[in-house]
């Protein structure tokens, strides 16, 4: 991404403006670069639109991004969702910074010298990361104040109120559309810069959360709005559908059965599927730590996924894994057989291999990281080398074409519009690259109880559920899932246990990966340490963290001694106390 990482060392000759409403704001505003510098012509143009780039989320945002998710156990329960321990005095994010940098070039850019097209594909660019900007707002949020032009210091709309969120989530769509209608469209080869198709693709995104938002919030935080959601549904479907027919993009099967895991673990960009990624290149040194991330016992929270969310994969044949007789009761290495290609392309499965010092070797799933024995690898390199600090050079994904399918398929699903084509082309084709031999061709007709009675226990609709399933699993780790959990108004899933493999006894060896090497070892009884076994990790199954749901058999468990919270007040985050103090016409989001 040549052109994106130099854009971030020529940010400091752009000119740079720093806004905050209310105390963020500290000082005046300065110039670093004049303003013909910057606006006399194209290059200027671009130099400055350049600079606006770090408004889009790192590779560490993205590849950390579930950290906090219903489908996650973690080293510890995150204050959000701690009773009592989370509030307006512990909240952060209200910062604008990065919008008065965008209104001061959508105010300055009128040089009729340049021509109005490329006027046009910059204030595009521009009002691309504006909607970006406000849509994290809004969703954080909920109303907020919605301000178009740099305001200076002594400004008195600094101190007024929030915006409806209609009128703030209106001017997101208009900022969205003029993006569409004037940047440069096609394909960008280096998938890194905004054209047509990441506006299409944000376009996407930010319809079908708007659409779903106001549909199971219309009694609630949407409500007035319940009305509108279906206008939202059919701009989500309009944007995806254009993209699809484009014919630019396809689900990438080259790597035959590997292909899903290709995506993530290249350090060029996948010409078919990916739309807009942040490339790394260590020559500049621009670098993440995903693998850092997922392999250490000390950095990072150690996300493992918890048993719920693994049973949601299907049998490779179509049908639901839970239909399985016994399947509550079956051992990591016989419940991960005949699965979804994506679960082992997802999680450490037994024949998962890594390369260390140049020698191939099988890698279970490791008790040093993981707590439940679902050990993410989605986005880990396969050396060794890569897992000790921030080495990683591969892509990371911002939009992608399987989103833009799931996006497509739950927005005509929730409008009841959805067709057995349309299912062939969406859900079908993501589950033909998985392996997946049943149920590609024709929309479900029965709905799978134990998505109901686990998941979504008032979606009775078989074809939202297994949309639901699907875009689950195929995002999982893309930094979705709490921003799915809260327009579908299912918070109360963060409140699940966090549960691990079923083990049939305790005071044993688990060998989990079938190489006949035991691995783990859980016990109620420490066993000597003149008879323990080398590369065995021995866990205490009695203390205040890890227990077995049983007793001395069951599921693992991790973290009960520490309560999880849901409330209905934490579909928004508070306001900042300070912020509120300094501005009281902001008002505090319900409950807080």
């Amino acid at each position: 991404m040549k052109s994106l990482k130099i854009s971030k060392y020529l940010i400091l000759s752009v000119l740079v403006v720093g806004f905050t409403i209310a105390c963020d704001l500290v000082e005046q505003p300065q110039d670093v670069a004049s303003y013909g510098d910057v606006f006399n012509d194209e290059a200027g143009l671009r130099l400055y639109t350049n600079s606006l780039y770090n408004i889009l989320p790192s590779a560490n945002n993205i590849t950390q991004g579930d950290a906090m998710s219903d489908y996650g156990a973690r080293r510890d329960v995150p204050l959000f969702l701690r009773e009592g321990a989370y509030g307006p005095g512990t909240t952060g994010g209200w910062s604008w910074g990065q919008l008065r940098n965008v209104n001061y070039f959508l105010d300055n850019n009128t040089n009729t010298d340049i021509p109005a097209s490329v006027r046009n594909h910059h204030n595009g660019i521009a009002r691309f990361f504006r909607a970006m900007f406000y849509f994290e707002k809004v969703q954080r949020y909920g109303d907020v104040p919605w301000i178009d032009t740099a305001l200076d210091i002594d400004d008195p709309k600094l101190f007024e109120g929030r915006d409806s969120r209609e009128m703030v989530m209106d001017n997101v769509l208009a900022d969205l559309n003029f993006a569409i209608d004037n940047l440069n469209p096609g394909v960008n080869q280096s998938r890194t810069l905004i054209t047509r198709d990441v506006a299409l693709a944000l376009k996407s995104r930010i319809a079908l959360f708007e659409g779903t938002f106001r549909k199971y919030h219309a009694d609630g935080l949407a409500q007035g709005l319940g009305n509108t959601a279906n206008d939202w549904l059919n701009e989500a479907v309009s944007a995806s559908q254009e993209l699809i027919q484009s014919g630019r993009y396809s689900v990438y099967t080259g790597s035959g059965e590997n292909s899903y895991q290709q995506l993530f673990k290249t350090d060029s960009p996948n010409s078919a599927e990916d739309i807009l990624v942040v490339e790394h290149d260590i020559d500049l040194d621009v670098l993440h730590s995903a693998n850092w991330w997922y392999t250490s016992s000390t950095f990072g929270v150690r996300l493992s996924f918890i048993r719920p969310f693994i049973n949601t994969y299907l049998n490779i044949d179509g049908t639901p894994f839970t239909n399985r007789p016994g399947y509550e009761t079956m051992v990591f290495t016989e419940e991960v057989k005949d699965r979804d290609l994506r679960l082992q392309q997802t999680i450490r499965t037994p024949g998962y291999t890594r390369i260390d010092g140049g020698q191939i070797v099988q890698t279970p799933p490791a008790f040093s990281y993981v707590y439940t024995g679902y050990h993410p690898h989605k986005w880990t390199l396969d050396d060794v080398f890569f897992d000790g600090w921030t080495n990683n050079t591969n892509s990371v994904v911002i939009f992608r074409y399987a989103e833009i399918l799931l996006n497509y398929a739950e927005a005509k699903a929730e409008l009841g519009t959805l067709t057995n084509t349309d299912w062939q082309q969406t859900i079908g084709a993501l589950r033909s690259r998985a392996g997946i031999t049943g149920g590609t061709d024709a929309l479900p007709t029965t709905a799978d109880p134990y998505l109901q009675s686990t998941y979504f226990p008032d979606i009775s609709d078989p074809v939202i559920l297994e949309v639901r399933r699907e875009r689950g699993i195929e995002l999982a780790l893309e930094g979705h899932r709490f921003s799915d959990i809260l327009r579908w108004k299912r918070g109360e899933l963060m409140e699940m246990d966090w549960t691990g493999i079923h083990l049939p006894g305790i005071n044993q060896y688990y060998d989990l990966n079938e190489d006949e090497t035991p691995d783990v070892y859980f016990y109620d009884v420490a066993p000597p340490s003149d008879q323990r076994t080398s590369g065995v990790i021995y866990i205490d199954v009695t203390g205040s963290d890890f227990r077995v749901t049983g007793g001395t058999s069951g599921e693992l468990l991790w973290r009960q001694d520490i309560p999880k919270d849901w409330e209905e007040k934490k579909y928004l985050y508070p306001i900042p106390e300070s912020d509120i103090q300094t501005n009281p016409n902001l008002g505090q989001n319900p409950g807080w």
